[in-house]
């Protein structure tokens, strides 16, 4: 068989073949992804609404609120497929593959075995695959952050790369990991009808005020530092999930309402701060023609010196 008429070490070819590797294997992952999770919570029994029901913790979030959210990741996920196949800029097919990478394949693949995990009751799998999806994707935001930073040269990579990444990590770091997590423990407790109260121990009731303390001060200090707009919603979001889903331990319940308007405060704040007080100053820039005028007198300057030197050299060699 005759060698093929490419060479496959070059490293164009290599990005290349990487390429059509990811528009074929992202857009599959997104659907496996999507009919797991539309299948666990429609079709089965039980369901992972139902799931949820039956092991409700101190940081359960709000179903259909965590639904809505799951469709902005699916939707986001969407540009990015389209983004594969149109992108033109090398800088974006770099940041694709290089930057995101089989990363976002493997976490498609990840969440498809925890909503299977979730339905079958499998909990001690289930934390272990939210461990690993987080892991991924905190990976694939720390290789973009440091390697293909966003920037307002290029908005589309911003808007179909950077933030439906971070919008998907913020799921698992903040509800869905350490909702497994609790469940695994037996941080979770019986079901009661609807608007009977929950007996909640003091110790279930500050494990959750820890989660929903720390990951919220975490996303507290990314949106005031880096002005961020994407962790904004996504932190509000799921603050409002939880607390909607009541009733809760008042530890948990106070903690996420007030951080539900601490985060878009903020966000507002800290862009504030950066228009007044970040600005540098900038050089005056001279109207035109000012500069060629500013030259001509120079120049005028200098021969006219010059002129004085050679008199006062003739004068004196008389």
């Amino acid at each position: 068989m005759d060698a093929l008429p490419i060479d496959l070490s070059h490293p164009a070819v290599r990005d290349y073949l990487a390429l059509v590797r990811l528009q074929v294997l992202t857009p599959l992952s997104l659907l496996i992804n999507a009919a797991a999770l539309v299948v666990c919570a429609l079709l089965t029994n039980p369901t992972i609404t139902h799931v949820a029901r039956l092991y409700p913790t101190a940081i359960s979030p709000h179903p259909p609120t965590i639904a809505a959210y799951v469709l902005v990741i699916f939707l986001g996920q969407l540009g990015y497929c389209f983004l594969l196949v149109l992108a033109s800029k090398p800088e974006t097919k770099s940041t694709l593959i290089k930057g995101v990478g089989l990363s976002l394949v493997f976490a498609n693949w990840v969440m498809a075995f925890w909503a299977i995990a979730c339905v079958f009751q499998w909990f001690l799998f289930a934390t272990i695959l939210q461990g690993l999806l987080l892991l991924l994707l905190i990976y694939s935001n720390i290789a973009l952050l440091v390697y293909h930073p966003p920037t307002s040269e290029r908005p589309i990579d911003t808007a179909l790369i950077h933030a439906p990444l971070r919008f998907f990590l913020a799921l698992p770091f903040a509800i869905l990991f350490p909702y497994s997590l609790f469940v695994t423990l037996g941080l979770s407790f019986k079901p009661t009808e609807p608007g009977v109260p929950r007996h909640y121990s003091g110790w279930h009731a500050w494990a959750g005020f820890a989660v929903v303390m720390s990951t919220n001060l975490f996303a507290l200090i990314v949106i005031a530092i880096r002005r961020d707009l994407v962790w904004c919603i996504a932190a509000t979001w799921l603050c409002v999930s939880i607390w909607l889903d009541s009733p809760k331990p008042p530890p948990v319940n106070i903690t996420v309402i007030i951080f539900t308007a601490l985060h878009p405060i903020a966000f507002f704040l800290s862009h504030v701060w950066s228009h007044f007080y970040s600005r540098r100053p900038q050089a005056v820039a001279l109207p035109p023609g000012d500069d060629v005028l500013h030259r001509e007198a120079l120049e005028r300057q200098r021969n006219g010196t010059a002129r004085e030197v050679d008199e006062e050299a003739v004068w004196g060699g008389q």
